[in-house]
């Protein structure tokens, strides 16, 4: 059994044409003649290419064959990173299927691996997670006037972030995996 268009909403993962999607932008509209129309942004699951379309209400889809899977973080191997859950079965992601997440894997970080016909094809880093700035540019006396002021900032394992010209090097920072920016600074550790 699969979906029908009054099923669409946002995160809702599909067969569309023949290929997994995810919805990633809902709007239902309901003219005053006609069939209702429901606009989708999807994001194609394997190559993250994403498009607008437009669907009815007699549209159907198929369900994906997918399945999550709670796994840590274990090492790198070339250019697949590996993956083990609490049975000791291992999972190799691919660089591409990363991206710049690849930068907020730690020793041991717990993730959820989202596979597709039984090939891992994203993955789900918790929200938020902590590291050390090892080199950012000193804060320049004046910067402040035009109030929110940013800097790029190294963290370890190479990822760049902006941050706010307030942050030092050797502190530790909060970035969101999800957008890939700076959250808050960690006050006390070392």
């Amino acid at each position: 059994m699969g979906y029908t268009a009054s099923d669409l909403r946002k995160g809702l993962k599909i067969m569309y044409e023949g290929q997994p999607y995810e919805i990633t932008e809902y709007n239902f509209t309901k003219p005053g003649k006609g069939q209702s129309i429901y606009t989708c942004r999807l994001k194609h699951l394997l190559t993250s290419n994403t498009f607008v379309k437009n669907f009815r209400e007699n549209d159907s889809f198929d369900k994906p064959d997918l399945e999550t899977k709670r796994m840590h973080f274990s090492y790198k191997d070339g250019d697949n990173y590996v993956f083990v859950d609490e049975n000791f079965e291992q999972a190799e992601v691919s660089e591409t299927v990363l991206g710049e997440r690849k930068f907020f894997l730690v020793d041991d970080i717990e993730c959820e691996i989202l596979y597709l016909d039984g090939k891992p094809v994203d993955i789900e880093l918790p929200n938020f997670i902590e590291r050390k700035v090892v080199s950012s540019d000193p804060a320049v006396k004046g910067n402040t006037a035009a109030g929110k002021v940013m800097k790029p900032a190294t963290v370890d394992g190479g990822y760049v972030v902006q941050v706010p010209i307030f942050v030092e090097e050797g502190e530790w920072i909060r970035i969101d995996t999800r957008t890939g920016a700076y959250a808050d600074r960690i006050i006390g550790r070392k």
